[in-house]
């Protein structure tokens, strides 16, 4: 058969299913090799470098979750984000194969396969990923991010179903590939450091380090010499060269979080690194170009404190190109049960526990509980209910929650008039959009398109 390109990759233990394949595949690609195991995945891509790897879920007869599957997943995508993956399962389930995308997988495929419709989804893989390599990403196992922790399971960036999400995603794909300096802002466990993760990974720099630093927690003796570097002998305890943070990130993205945090005298400092692109180590005379994508988080509103003056103006505007505010949890409660979901399916992996979900019960004591620590305090939860389990499924009982904080705070929960609430915010708070919001426990976009909806 002519123009037969690409190399695949099966993994699966099934020996019908391999020798089946390894007929039937030839046909339409130029190479494919077949393994038993993914125990030897990353030999076979170092040595093979595969366009497409089409991955079993299940490879241990007694557990059929898919989580082997979803594991790999990840790893693949982490040690050779160019390749793609195809889930091959013989149960069909939906869910799974949500999950297994969100991870990074291309598409998903049922045993017993239709053969068209299997090589149509395996040359559109290795299309996209021979796209990928001819843009600039060569084959091989890629130089891993370093950052903070994700806060949305394995660090892939977990979009759900919100409006709110969707309008996120399209701005991310606009401007991760560019070079643009990005503002996040969002209340604590929203996920920023994993928003800036997804920018990064689907950037030009996605080769090169992303190097997070919590800014709000570098004391200001150390703040230059973290971020900056010194020389040799600068200071009593530096006995040597110590590359800052702007160094580290040299050629990458910059991802500095809790940035409200630094104090007044600092932030000039910062701002003239970032203005210049270029730092002075302590003790030392030489500037140094730097060539990085920046990234800034906080949850703090940055506004305010400008006009108190804890906050320069000129920094804001410096780091504020691209504004991203990210919504708490309880503005998309259609995604707490599949967050949920995916991080009983990441812990019941991490300790190796056969849980396949929720029930009701433990559903609606999910969705009736206000996160206020939001994504990192649900994550925390199931990590808890995984380990704690007695069961194959989580119950109401096994959701150990805070039952004051389930109860709502006053807003749009309370069973009075939306429109109502919204006007006697806006009077108690003189018009003040932030605080309103607040108020209401939104975010400030929500509260705009209440009072455009309502002619407010």
């Amino acid at each position: 058969m002519a123009n037969k390109i690409g190399k695949i990759l099966v993994v699966d233990d099934n020996v019908g299913i391999r020798k089946a394949l390894k007929i039937l595949l030839p046909l339409h690609f130029a190479e494919v090799e077949t393994i038993p195991s993914p125990a030897t995945i990353v030999s076979s891509i170092e040595s093979f470098h595969p366009d497409v790897i089409l991955l079993d879920m299940n490879f241990n007869t007694s557990i059929n979750t898919g989580n082997e599957g979803l594991f790999w997943v990840s790893e693949i995508k982490k040690m050779a984000p160019e390749i793609e993956v195809v889930l091959f399962t013989a149960y069909a389930d939906i869910q799974l194969a949500v999950e297994g995308m969100k991870r990074g997988a291309f598409d998903f495929i049922v045993k017993p396969w239709e053969n068209d419709k299997l090589i149509e989804t395996l040359k559109a893989a290795r299309d996209k990923a021979r796209k990928v390599v001819r843009q600039g990403q060569q084959p091989g196992p890629s130089t891993p991010s370093t950052g903070s922790g994700t806060g949305n399971g394995e660090g892939s960036m977990f979009w759900g179903t919100s409006t709110a999400m969707a309008a996120i995603r399209k701005t991310v794909d606009k401007i991760a590939p560019t070079d643009a300096t990005v503002l996040i802002t969002g209340e604590n466990g929203t996920g920023k450091d994993v928003l800036a993760k997804e920018i990064h990974a689907h950037s030009a720099r996605s080769g090169k380090p992303l190097v997070a630093v919590d800014a709000g927690a570098i004391t200001e003796t150390l703040f230059e010499s973290e971020l900056f570097g010194h020389v040799k002998g600068a200071f009593t305890d530096a006995h040597t060269d110590h590359t800052g943070k702007f160094e580290q990130a040299d050629g990458g993205t910059l991802f500095l979080d809790e940035i409200g945090n630094i104090p007044p005298h600092l932030q000039a400092k910062l701002l003239r690194a970032i203005q210049n692109r270029s730092i002075i180590p302590v003790g030392g005379t030489q500037a140094r170009p730097v060539d990085i994508r920046l990234i800034c988080a906080t949850n703090m509103n940055l506004e305010a404190l400008v006009r108190e003056g804890r906050f320069r103006e000129d920094l804001y505007y410096r780091i504020n190109t691209v504004h991203i505010a990210l919504p708490p949890l309880r503005e998309r409660k259609g995604d707490i049960v599949p967050l949920a979901e995916r991080f009983i399916s990441d812990f019941a992996l991490k300790y190796h526990r056969s849980i396949s979900g929720l029930d009701d019960g433990a559903r609606a004591v999910l969705e009736a509980h206000r996160w206020s620590g939001n994504i990192r305090e649900l994550q925390n939860c199931m990590e808890k209910a995984v380990i704690l389990s007695e069961g194959n499924t989580l119950t109401a009982k096994d959701i150990s929650i805070d039952s004051q904080a389930s109860r709502p705070e006053r807003g749009f929960d309370d069973g009075r008039d939306e429109e109502t609430l919204v006007k006697e915010a806006m009077q108690r708070c003189g018009g003040n959009i932030s605080a309103a919001a607040k108020m209401l426990g939104i975010s400030r976009p929500t509260l705009y398109s209440k009072l455009k909806k309502y002619g407010l």
